[in-house]
C-alpha cells in the first residue's frame, strides 16, 4: 500500500517502521525548539507532515512502548484516531503520567502511526438483540 506524505516543515521526517515486521511507523516530533513538558500536562507535538490514507483505512496514532514506559510520556487520547478524509497535519496530544518534567526534542519518535482496514455501520433502532452467553455482563463478568 502507498501512502502519500506531505512535508508541511522542511525538517520534518517521514514515518518509518523501526524494525522488518513493525505494524507502526514512528512518528516525529517536529519543533523549532525543545518542548518541556511538565508532569500531568499535556502538549500538542507537531510532526510537519500530512498523509493521504487509502479510503477505507484508517491512521491509528499508538504510544512508543519505551517513551510511554521508561518516559511516562503517551498520548493524552490513548489512541488518536486519523480519517482517511483528513488532510491536515498530524498533531500528536503527548501526556506526562508521571512526576518529573519531561523534554521532547526536535526529531525525536513521539507516537507510532498502525493504519488499519475499516468498516462503516449502518446503525438501525431495534427492540430486541439477539441472545449469548454473557448477555448484559458488563467489567468484569467474564473473569472466574
Amino acid at each position: 500500500m502507498n501512502v502519500k506524505v506531505k512535508k508541511l516543515n522542511p525538517s520534518a521526517k517521514l514515518p518509518v517502521y523501526s524494525s522488518r515486521f513493525a505494524a507502526g511507523a514512528d512518528l516525529f516530533a517536529c519543533e523549532e525548539q525543545e518542548v518541556i513538558l511538565p508532569p500531568g500536562k499535556t502538549a500538542f507535538l507537531h510532526t510537519g507532515i500530512a498523509v493521504e490514507l487509502p479510503a477505507g483505512t484508517v491512521g491509528l496514532v499508538y504510544a512508543r512502548s519505551g517513551l510511554a514506559c521508561k518516559k511516562d510520556l503517551a498520548p493524552a487520547n490513548k489512541v488518536g484516531v486519523i480519517d482517511c478524509d483528513y488532510r491536515g497535519e498530524i498533531l500528536v496530544a503527548l501526556h506526562n503520567h508521571g512526576s518529573e518534567e519531561r523534554t521532547i526534542a526536535n526529531g525525536e519518535r513521539i507516537a507510532q502511526l498502525l493504519i488499519a482496514p475499516y468498516y462503516t455501520a449502518e446503525f438501525s433502532e431495534s427492540e430486541t438483540l439477539s441472545g449469548t452467553e454473557r448477555g448484559a455482563g458488563g467489567f468484569g463478568s467474564t473473569g472466574k
